[in-house]
């Protein structure tokens, strides 16, 4: 069962999870920022999970971040326990602490920031999920507290 527990500090990449794309992005706690970096889709979950490697490698993260799909009541669904098991593959692989934030609405805010950035189409397409993980990023800085993995660290 995960617990509860402050924002940690540091440098984080953060993942907007779904079953054929993951958005990526990187951010600060200290000072509160946060930048899409890439929308991981297609492949095999090993090309996943080899691509995160290498974004790992590059950014050395403190801790990850995983949105946490939930109906807008707050009760899970499926969807949230393949994102519970993939933030559990993340810690397993990689030995960093991993934290839940709730993600209710962040794609219609991530389309709704890229609309006024004048971002449309198929160019909204290929960075809309890396922007939700900007957003989920963002609403966890902004959190009072987050779900932790159990053993994250």
């Amino acid at each position: 069962m995960p617990d509860t527990a402050p924002a940690p500090r540091g440098t984080c990449l953060a993942f907007d999870f779904g079953e054929k794309r993951i958005g990526v992005a990187q951010g600060s706690a200290e000072t509160a920022t946060a930048h899409p970096l890439s929308t991981l889709s297609g492949g095999s979950n090993e090309q996943k999970f080899a691509a995160i490697a290498a974004l790992i490698r590059e950014w050395q993260p403190d801790y990850l971040v995983v949105g946490l799909p939930v109906h807008s009541d707050g009760t899970e669904h499926e969807l949230t326990r393949l994102a519970r098991k993939f933030g559990r593959r993340l810690h397993e692989r990689f030995a960093l602490p991993v934290y839940f934030a709730d993600e209710r609405h962040t794609s219609l805010l991530a389309e709704s920031l890229l609309a006024e950035a004048q971002v449309f189409g198929r160019k909204q397409k290929s960075v809309l999920d890396s922007v939700a993980a900007q957003v989920i990023l963002f609403d966890f800085f902004d959190s009072g507290a987050v779900e932790r993995l159990n053993g994250g660290g």
